[in-house]
Order: structure tokens, then sequence, then C-alpha cells
């Protein structure tokens, strides 16, 4: 009698896949990975943490990928490369933001609505978002807006997009600029970008950015940089 042999087919990929930039945020990753949607892949991309972050995100379910290069953008890209799904968003992983209010970002996307929606983080608490860190914010944005014409009042971490879209951008910076030139490129390939106002609680722990005016400068040096940029020749296709 002949042998049956089981054909096996992968399983399908995640319909959305949530990056989560890491240094150190074991006390924020139950809050966090408890809030990502049901059904959706959580990629914790670990960027040299010394808390036991990696161990303790691999134990409530996330996919661990290892950045050891540090930077925001080496751990953000490093989750878009890993990412298998249609849609991958990005959110800090420090419970200063919901991964759960990514809902409607996905399903503006999904429906062909935007090509990029971004969070606008609107504060929580005194605490939530230091004075220094807000100025920084206001001058970007008017710099971002006399480069690109984009009305945006924030280049807040939260954000949605297609993966293959994203991948075809070519990012290249991979410090504090690398959220500031996708926007920027993503303008410059004519893709619809949305904004919507998103809550922004105090986060846990102390920020390895712009928890002091001296990271603030630094994260703002690195965006006028990208802003110097002129805009790309190439057509980036996104349909």
């Amino acid at each position: 009698m002949p042998t049956v042999t089981a054909l096996t087919t992968p399983p399908p990929p995640p319909p959305v896949d949530v990056v989560l930039p890491c240094l150190n945020e074991a006390g924020a990753l139950p809050w966090v990975l408890g809030r990502v949607p049901a059904g959706w892949h959580a990629l914790v991309v670990d960027n040299g943490s010394t808390d036991g972050s990696a161990d303790l995100a691999r134990s409530l379910g996330a996919t661990v990928v290892h950045e050891p290069r540090r930077g925001f953008g080496a751990a953000c890209h490093a989750g878009l490369t890993a990412a298998t799904a249609e849609i991958v968003c990005f959110c800090d992983c420090d419970a200063s933001l919901d991964p759960s209010l990514l809902v409607p970002f996905v399903r503006e996307v999904r429906a062909g609505e935007c090509d990029l929606v971004l969070g606008r983080r609107r504060p929580r608490g005194r605490n939530a978002w230091p004075a220094h860190a807000r100025a920084g914010n206001a001058a970007l944005s008017v710099m971002l807006r006399r480069r690109t014409g984009l009305r945006l009042h924030d280049l807040g971490p939260l954000r949605a997009a297609r993966r293959e879209a994203l991948l075809g951008l070519d990012l290249t910076d991979r410090r504090s600029g690398y959220a500031l030139q996708m926007v920027v490129r993503a303008a410059d390939a004519g893709w619809r970008v949305a904004e919507h106002d998103v809550p922004y609680l105090p986060r846990t722990g102390a920020s390895k950015v712009t928890g002091t005016w001296r990271g603030t400068w630094e994260a703002v040096r690195d965006m006028r940089r990208v802003l110097a940029e002129p805009p790309s020749a190439r057509e980036v296709s996104h349909r």
C-alpha cells in the first residue's frame, strides 16, 4: 500500500507586524505587548539591552530581533527588514504609546485611503512630554513643511504603511533621523500622508533621546541633516 505523505503548507504571514525598538524596556514590555491587537505580530528589536528585555519579550510571545548597532533608526530598520506582513507598524516600546491605537491606521492603509499614517502625540499628564522635546519637535515640523509641503504637527513614532513600499524608500539614516527621513522620502515619492491625534503618556524609565537637552539637540542635528538632503531624483513606486 503506497505511503501517503501529508503536504504541509507554511503558515500565512501575519496581517500586521508591529516593530518595537527596545533598549532596556523590561518595565514597559508587559504593558506594551499586552496591547498589541490580537492576531498581529510583535517584533521587539533589542538594541543592546542589559535588563533582560529580550528574554522577557520572548516569554511574552514576541519575536525578538537583535540589532547590535546602537541607534533608533538601526533598530527600526532591522525590524522592517525582518517583517513579513503586508503592513508594518512602528511604536515605541516605553509605554508612552498604546499599540492598539494603530488599528484605524492600518484600516486606512489597507483601504487605500492613505500610504502613510502618523500619530500626532497629545500629552496626557504633566511629565508626558518635556518642554525641550516639544520645542524641538515644533521646530522640526516647521522645517518639514518648508521642505515637503506636508502640514504635519509631529514626527512621532506611531505609524503604519505597507512593507514593500517602505523598503522601496531606501532609508539610510540609522540614528534619530530615521522617522523624519521616512516622511521626507514618502513626500518626495508623492505618498498620501495622514496624521491623527493619539494620547501620549508618561514613559516608563528614562528617555534615551529626548530625556535631556543634549539628547534633544543631537536628535535635532540628525534631523536637520535629513532635511538638507536634496529631493530624490528617482520615483519610488508604492502602488
